[in-house]
């Protein structure tokens, strides 16, 4: 047996497990994923920068931890991480277990949680600040530190995230030059890209539109990333100076991003949307969508400007999914087409983006 760990809330809920990781002690929003499998690519995706993630299904780390698969460079970007119960791999293709992977970037874990009363609570209380912490210290006293942690409103995180400096992925010679603003991009966006005859330039979040259009692209797209998007004045400013300049396709944060730079205002889910099983409806085929979505912040439609066109709709809660500008040559969606390991059903939304670019 282990040692002894807390999990404890903002409002003083205290759960109780065993530490799993390369610390004891680490703070940041708890929230809940309710994926079946890709734990891995949770781990790394920068959208979970400051938060804990907890995981709904019960049993984790089974098929171990393939380097291949992380969606960012530099291992893990979530705060902390809480699960029912851990397994050691068994699975060929595993480089690492687990619990050696967490040790080796000191993140911060907790098992043997009960993740269902957990989850209900967040459900019924809203994704709130907390911290992991040894079952050692004081609960009183880390009660108190919980109770003064701050909360996701208001933080302006995607700097931490970014790459500092531009990078290409793809060939020279491809068909279309997309410039990628890294808000905290998964891996898998330039990767879809690139797959697509594009050429593909990361560029940092703070980038200026003057930077952007010197590149001569011929589209952008604006990535996921993490912290409350009405924070990032100095980044709408940029993506208004970018409309209607060139073609533009906007994935989560990018999504609420773009949304701002248009007039529209956001706010805060009660304990947003994460997972790969959110039902979104295409407003205009009709077609139900499976996605995969890591969010907590959503544009609210009905202050879209008049020239924009809603044209995705979560069926769970009928929050906004997707929009665009047809006169204005852009579009945005709050999932993720680029889901690994899936669903794949919103992957044509690539080949749109290209046929735009193609367009134009």
């Amino acid at each position: 047996m282990g040692q002894a760990g807390y999990l404890v809330l903002k409002d003083g809920a205290v759960f109780t497990g065993e530490l799993l990781g390369g610390t004891d002690e680490t703070y940041g929003e708890v929230v809940f994923n309710t994926a079946m499998s890709g734990y891995e690519e949770v781990l790394t995706d920068p959208s979970y920068h400051r938060q804990i993630v907890v995981m709904t299904q019960p049993e984790i780390g089974n098929y171990g931890i393939t380097l291949e698969d992380e969606e960012s460079f530099g291992g893990p970007k979530v705060s902390g991480f809480v699960m029912r119960e851990y397994n050691t791999p068994s699975n060929h293709r595993a480089k690492l277990d687990l619990k050696d992977y967490l040790e080796h970037y000191h993140i911060a874990a907790l098992m043997g949680v009960d993740t269902r009363k957990l989850v209900l609570h967040i459900r019924e209380k809203g994704a709130m600040s907390g911290l992991i912490a040894s079952a050692k210290s004081n609960k009183d006293k880390l009660k108190a530190e919980a109770a003064a942690l701050t909360e996701m409103n208001g933080q302006h995180l995607v700097a931490q995230v970014s790459t500092e400096q531009p990078y290409q992925v793809g060939q020279n010679t491809s068909s279309h030059h997309v410039v990628l603003v890294d808000y905290g991009a998964k891996r898998n966006i330039a990767s879809l890209l690139a797959m697509r005859d594009c050429r593909v330039t990361v560029v940092p979040c703070l980038y200026t539109a003057e930077q952007i259009l010197a590149l001569k692209p011929n589209g952008v797209l604006l990535s996921n990333g993490p912290g409350d998007p009405a924070s990032m004045s100095d980044i709408i400013s940029n993506i208004r100076m970018l409309i209607g300049e060139v073609p533009i396709f906007g994935i989560c944060l990018g999504h609420q991003l773009l949304g701002l730079a248009l007039g529209a205002k956001t706010f805060k889910l009660k304990f947003g949307h994460r997972g790969c099983n959110q039902p979104v409806q295409d407003i205009h085929t009709k077609r139900i969508l499976i996605t995969s979505q890591n969010h907590g912040f959503c544009v609210d439609p009905a202050t879209l400007p008049a020239s924009a066109q809603v044209t995705h709709l979560n069926l769970s809660d009928h929050t906004l999914e997707g929009f665009a500008v047809p006169s204005s040559r852009l579009f945005a969606v709050q999932f993720h087409p680029e889901a690994s390991p899936g669903p794949h059903e919103s992957a044509p939304l690539f080949d749109d983006f290209v046929q735009l670019m193609t367009n134009a």
